[in-house]
């Protein structure tokens, strides 16, 4: 293989690897992937009242799961006393 032919591979190897290793450092593919995912900067999110019934569910769940929370705790506490009483006074 004559010599300009391998400097030729090699210099267009450098090239090619040199813009992708550029390309993966710069912003533009943080750039295309943040346009992708929340779409242009003046587009308003669209109004979903689906939202708003997500939101007072989960709040509603919380609410929900705090309560069963606390009276799971009082549950325990009663148990542990009642533990104590039937074995009496530590010896």
């Amino acid at each position: 293989m004559p010599v300009e032919i391998v400097v030729e591979h090699i210099l267009t190897a450098l090239i090619v690897g040199g813009t992708i290793v550029g390309l993966a450092f710069s912003p533009l593919p943080r750039a295309f992937a943040h346009r992708i995912m929340h779409g242009r900067k003046g587009d308003q999110p669209l109004e979903d009242p689906r939202v708003d019934d997500l939101s007072e569910d989960h709040a509603m769940m919380r609410r929900q799961l705090e309560e069963m929370q606390e009276r799971l705790e009082f549950a325990e506490r009663m148990l542990a006393q009642q533990n104590r009483e039937k074995l009496g006074p530590p010896a």
